[in-house]
């Protein structure tokens, strides 16, 4: 055989050779793509799903909180939370720059950061911006960062009603008032979907909702919007021109108990977390308490009444002004001399209240604070609410049993004050409070007769006349009822000589009260300092404002050009 046909032969046997061991590697490959294919397809599958199949948190609102009316009080805003994967992240990316920009920093800095926490798989770069500011950083498209979507509580009122309605903390968790009172009721749980996303981590298909979202649920409080703004301005106000340390203001709906209003001095703007200060946060209405000074009389007298000893025309010998209680000597402004029981009321008498007080068996003033919810908790459900302080007093405490006829050796909050008018205000029968709005009245219960809660709430009129110590308080066209008060502040030594409460409490129209409210003062700082002179306005403006916010038509409009005169 020539050289050349050999050549050929092996050039041909090579061919064969190099086909055969094609054929053999793609029958290996067609047998294993087989094996894969019916063998192993679950295991694949579910790798290949573990690497682009992923379970995703659905956000779901926190439940609005509304006035009365439906004015919103606080709701949830969508905003975007800017999240890393440190261990996905390209540190290199051109777009970093810019992300630091956005997020008001430097390049450097923020490179450093995901560096640093290079093992991680998660890191917070910026929470709660605006859903502006995400799209900008969406649209960069940096490998390992990420923007989900959150909510932001925000409180449309602000300081007007934070008080009360309290706030949230960046998990919007509840941590004072509403918000915190009503935490399982209000908060939302997050849903949770399948999703299909890219290799840079971006949502390419949604599969399917493994959990809805559970938004929270709406809660309705008994508050007008309108008669807070009103009152937080004119406590504001009054507080400032009185140069205060503070002060509060309550409004209760005569007919249900229902809180109408509650505002407080010095306040603070919920949406700033920087304004939080510890001074500023708390309900001073619910937390803070204080001797109720002459605004307690009413109970005294009514207690009178109940007794059967005295009637409204009672006289009681208050001569000479002044009175001698084992080592104290109780004073009037002056004497009054003898004077029926009604100007004890008008005159705010501490002789006369401690005479009838001292006249009665023992435990017949006391039991009636009691009956009307001092020295307890008033129910409402608000966190850090005060019960006040109320002592038993045995017969040989005949200074105490003295001192506590005109509202001293005991404590208050504005609130239990204000729920204690509500039963002079409505014919003896006391509602419970409420600060969520009642489809109906609560269960009422009867403290006194209904002529003994009509005959004090009479004698509370002839405060606001002119020889009474509360006219400043009157309304132009509504008859009112009430007591002013003012008592010293207490120290560390005992009682400050130089430091004030100054307060009034009262209702309106006094011929069918519709509003109750208790204006309180803190330690007002110029000339006037007692309650008809700086409590008594506050409660004119703000009540005589809401009773025609309300609609309420007067029970006092004059009738003549006479009477117009006179007044």
């Amino acid at each position: 055989m020539s050289d050349k046909a050999e050549a050929a032969v092996s050039r041909g046997w090579r061919l064969w050779l190099v086909l055969i061991l094609l054929l053999l590697v793609m029958g290996g490959i067609m047998g294993r793509m087989l094996s894969l294919y019916v063998d192993e397809q679950e295991f694949l599958q579910t790798q290949g799903d573990a690497r682009s199949l992923r379970t995703i948190q659905v956000p779901a609102h926190r439940g609005i909180i509304k006035d009365r009316n439906g004015e919103p009080l606080a709701v949830s805003a969508p905003v975007a939370t800017i999240w890393a994967d440190p261990k996905m992240a390209d540190l290199q990316h051109s777009g970093l720059a810019q992300l630091a920009v956005l997020l008001k920093t430097n390049r450097k800095m923020l490179t450093a950061k995901l560096a640093e926490n290079r093992s991680r798989r998660f890191l917070y770069l910026q929470r709660q911006v605006t859903p502006e500011l995400a799209e900008q950083v969406r649209a960069l498209r940096i490998p390992g960062i990420h923007v989900d979507r959150e909510y932001k509580r925000y409180y449309p009122a602000a300081e007007v009603t934070t008080h009360l309605v309290g706030f949230t903390n960046l998990d919007g968790k509840g941590q004072e008032g509403i918000e915190l009172a009503y935490e399982d009721w209000l908060q939302a749980e997050s849903g949770r979907q399948l999703v299909m996303k890219d290799r840079l981590g971006r949502t390419i298909k949604h599969i399917r909702e493994v959990q809805p979202a559970q938004h929270g649920n709406d809660i309705q409080l008994s508050i007008d919007l309108r008669l807070q703004y009103l009152a937080y301005r004119e406590l504001k106000a009054a507080v400032k021109a009185h140069n205060a340390d503070g002060g509060s203001m309550v409004m209760l709906d005569a007919a249900t108990g229902e809180v109408l209003a509650m505002v407080n001095q010095p306040s603070y703007n919920p949406n700033d977390p920087r304004q939080r200060i510890s001074s500023a946060l708390r309900n001073r209405a619910l937390t803070d308490t204080f001797e109720p000074g002459s605004t307690v009389k009413p109970m005294t007298v009514a207690a009178a009444l109940m007794s059967g000893q005295y009637t409204p025309h009672t006289m009681v010998d208050t001569s000479p002004g002044y009175m001698r209680v084992k080592r104290k000597t109780i004073r009037d402004h002056r004497n009054y001399g003898e004077i029926d029981v009604s100007t004890i009321i008008t005159k705010s008498s501490n002789v006369g209240v401690t005479k009838l007080s001292l006249s009665l068996p023992n435990g017949s003033v006391r039991n009636l604070h009691h009956n009307l919810g001092f020295g307890r908790p008033t129910g409402i459900g608000f966190p850090g609410e005060s019960s006040g302080y109320l002592p038993f007093l045995n017969e040989r405490q005949v200074l105490e049993r003295a001192t506590m006829s005109y509202g001293y050796g005991l404590s208050v909050t504005p609130l239990q004050l204000a729920q204690s008018y509500l039963a002079l205000a409505n014919d003896g029968v006391l509602s419970p409070v409420s600060l969520i709005r009642q489809s109906e009245a609560g269960k009422p219960v009867r403290v006194m007769p209904a002529q003994v809660a009509r005959d004090v709430r009479e004698m509370m009129e002839t405060v606001i006349s002119r020889k009474g110590t509360g006219r400043r308080a009157a309304v132009a066209g509504y008859r009112v009822a009430g007591k002013t008060g003012t008592v010293h502040k207490v120290g560390q030594a005992g009682y400050l000589d130089d430091q004030y409460m100054s307060f009034f409490a009262g209702m309106a129209p006094a011929s069918n009260p519709r509003i109750v409210a208790v204006a309180v003062v803190d330690n007002p700082k110029g000339q006037e300092y007692y309650g008809g002179e700086v409590a008594a306005p506050l409660f004119s403006r703000a009540v005589g404002g809401a009773l025609r916010l309300m609609n309420i038509p007067p029970d006092n409009w004059p009738k003549n050009d006479k009477q117009i005169a006179n007044r």
